[in-house]
């Protein structure tokens, strides 16, 4: 488990793509007991661990995951959750270009819980609930491209089903369209960076979370720093 923020307060970790953060029907270990067994161990703490759920990654995505470790971090975190206090991006390999180089999406979502998959409209339409992210393009090699993308929106499978209603689905997510599937069974989405004022101490907390040890995403990640640079 890669920690790559900790205070008294919270815990950020860069999660891999085939760890769930909570505990669901599989049965799998989930992230937030791996973490309370974390603290446990680091703090020897005997007895129960305290280790709050802030928000949620779906199962293949990488990047960054909030814990709790108080209940008022927890509380006030979840306030800032749900009143969008706080700012995250995505980074997405997609397997085709975009139509333009960056824009804003807004479409109207609806969720199919049996499929566990969500449909983009261009219309309200019944159950439909608006969904609104801005992409920028910010690398790219010969078959695929790396956008940037943040939401202004918290909706199911948001990023992956407005993408794949853009003409451009996340390499290697087969139920939007890609048409193959990632060797580790991940798709390539990545929540890269957070920032928001600490629950407790007030301060600015940015962080940004390293990509997936694999090539493709280790040459955009250069790519994208030479781009920085150069502005």
């Amino acid at each position: 488990m890669e920690v790559i923020y900790e205070d008294n307060h919270i815990i950020i970790v860069n999660k891999n793509s085939s760890e769930i953060v909570q505990g669901d029907k599989t049965g799998d270990t989930p992230l937030s007991e791996t973490v309370k067994e974390y603290l446990k161990v680091k703090y020897n703490k005997p007895g129960n661990v305290f280790c709050g759920v802030t928000h949620r990654l779906d199962r293949p995505v990488s990047g960054i995951v909030v814990f709790a470790k108080t209940s008022k971090a927890l509380s006030r975190l979840n306030t800032m959750f749900k009143d969008k206090d706080v700012k995250k991006t995505y980074w997405a390999i997609v397997c085709n270009r975009p139509p333009h180089i960056s824009g804003t999406l807004e479409n109207f979502l609806v969720r199919n819980e049996k499929q566990n998959k969500s449909y983009a409209y261009d219309k309200e339409v019944p159950n439909s609930k608006k969904a609104i992210l801005d992409y920028r393009l910010i690398a790219s090699s010969e078959r695929y491209y790396l956008l940037e993308v943040n939401l202004h929106t918290g909706r199911h499978h948001q990023i992956r089903c407005q993408l794949a209603k853009m003409g451009c689905p996340i390499k290697g997510d087969l139920k939007y369209g890609a048409p193959r599937s990632n060797p580790d069974g991940s798709i390539s989405l990545h929540a890269r960076h957070i920032e928001f004022v600490h629950p407790v101490s007030k301060e600015l907390i940015s962080i940004t979370a390293p990509v997936p040890e694999e090539k493709l995403w280790k040459t955009f990640e250069n790519q994208s720093e030479l781009g920085n640079n150069k502005q």
